[in-house]
């Protein structure tokens, strides 16, 4: 999961090399991702009204759920 949100990040920046996923699990055993671009990409992460945030989101928890996980993706700033 970490890989996919690190592609899906890096497609949407004009920064990809500035892109960084770390991965912790925290004490109930759920994964928490968290993602941090450019500050000058973060526009093109979110999306208007978060749309594209949410649609990452999406994606991720989709690709959990094969997995048997739960999934927090963070976008930090």
């Amino acid at each position: 999961m970490r890989e996919l949100l690190e592609i899906l990040a890096k497609n949407l920046v004009d920064s990809p090399d500035v892109v960084s996923v770390s991965e912790t699990i925290d004490e109930e055993g759920t994964v928490v991702l968290e993602l941090s671009v450019a500050e000058e990409d973060m526009g093109k992460v979110i999306g208007k009204q978060g749309r594209i945030a949410k649609a990452i989101r999406t994606v991720v928890k989709a690709a959990a759920i094969h997995e048997d996980k739960r999934v927090i993706v963070k976008i930090i700033q």
